[in-house]
């Protein structure tokens, strides 16, 4: 009975740590794929600080409106790494989870720039 149980529990253990396993990797994708809209608003205001979320360029600073969420993410992981030149792009940025610049760039990329 008792080799009978410790299989069990074996057998429970790996089933549970597989499932765990798999929850995360669809997590992990699923958060690749596109971030969460509403959060990405939520945390917008201190871009729009700067960048005007009409989608209109106000001298040096661009528009990150309706970008690719890909190119969204690009830019602002070049800024995290310092590949790209801003001491201020390199502050935010370095500040920013990956969960967050998901979230950023899915709100930035809905929105369309007015004309």
């Amino acid at each position: 009975m008792r080799k009978q149980l410790a299989t069990i529990m074996r057998t429970s253990s790996r089933a549970a740590l597989a499932g765990a396993a798999l929850a995360a990797l669809t997590a992990a994708s699923s958060a690749k794929a596109g971030g969460d809209r509403a959060l990405g608003e939520y945390l917008s205001a201190e871009c729009t600080t700067c960048h005007q979320v009409s989608g209109r360029q106000d001298g040096r600073i661009p528009s990150i409106v309706g970008w690719p969420e890909d190119q969204f993410v690009a830019v602002i992981e070049s800024y995290r790494d310092k590949h790209r030149d801003n001491p201020i792009m390199q502050t935010i940025a370095g500040r920013l989870t990956n969960e967050e610049v998901a979230a950023l760039a899915s709100y930035f990329g809905s929105l369309k720039p007015v004309r």
